[in-house]
């Protein structure tokens, strides 16, 4: 593995500049014009979110070609769909946000009260990932209104495992998307993600760009709930995920 210090800073600092000057030069004039005259607001939001990762995944690309992205295009064509992943690195949720205009997932708690970032997951129809205390109203709004979203061509996606995985694998899972998935009859979509630990590991500040790896994200199982029968249950569920992701291992 090449090792070059200097360009992973240089490729860091410019992406994660990208976060600030980009939202502020560009993005946050759109986003003020959402919030004060778009007729669906959080549709218009979670667009202007998938766009400006977008960008941000076109710097990353151009700055650390050496890292292939692989990514199926039948995953990009999901719709109404929960969908769940294995989580290798910090650029996962940002890698699903870009892929998908209509999105809803959980974020932790303590993001909602931070100034502007907080404004806009609350305006995007982000879940709360506690519903305890005051995010309790919020949780049940959202739920309110899961199903419809998810039938208008929503999707939620969700890492279940709740962390970072620090070796790749697939550890224990969080049943709350598989209870979504159940209570409003859509259907659950398993995807795998590779090596985006590598360009970005977990305990890392700077990217890892000279380095040949290779990225993929593809489907490795899909659960349609049968429901003209007995819809199985949230367990059976994780089983099957599971077992998506044990077929999986080398």
């Amino acid at each position: 593995m090449k090792v070059d210090p200097i360009l992973d800073f240089l490729v860091t600092l410019l992406c994660w500049a990208w976060f600030i000057l980009g939202f502020f030069l560009f993005f946050s004039w759109f986003y003020v014009g959402s919030a004060l005259f778009a007729k669906k607001k959080e549709a218009s939001f979670q667009r202007l979110n998938s766009r400006f990762y977008q960008v941000f995944f076109h710097i990353l690309r151009l700055t650390a070609p050496d890292h292939r992205w692989e990514i199926d295009k039948e995953v990009a064509a999901i719709r109404s769909a929960v969908i769940v992943c294995n989580h290798l690195s910090y650029l996962d949720p940002l890698l699903f946000i870009a892929l998908f205009e209509r999105h809803r997932t959980l974020v932790k708690t303590r993001f909602f009260s931070m100034p502007v970032f907080g404004w806009i997951i609350k305006k995007s129809g982000y879940f709360p990932a506690s519903g305890e205390g005051r995010f309790t109203r919020m949780m049940l709004e959202q739920m309110q209104t899961m199903e419809g979203f998810l039938q208008k061509g929503g999707n939620l996606f969700i890492f279940p495992e709740g962390t970072r995985s620090r070796d790749g694998g697939v550890g224990n899972l969080n049943r709350g998307a598989l209870k979504i998935a159940r209570l409003c009859r859509a259907p659950i979509y398993v995807l795998q993600l590779t090596h985006t630990n590598k360009l970005f590991p977990p305990g890392r500040f700077l990217f890892q760009t000279r380095m040949k790896n290779r990225i993929t994200l593809r489907i490795i199982d899909r659960i349609e709930p049968d429901y003209q029968h007995r819809i199985p249950s949230a367990a059976v569920l994780e089983q099957r995920v599971m077992a998506a992701y044990a077929g999986q291992q080398p």
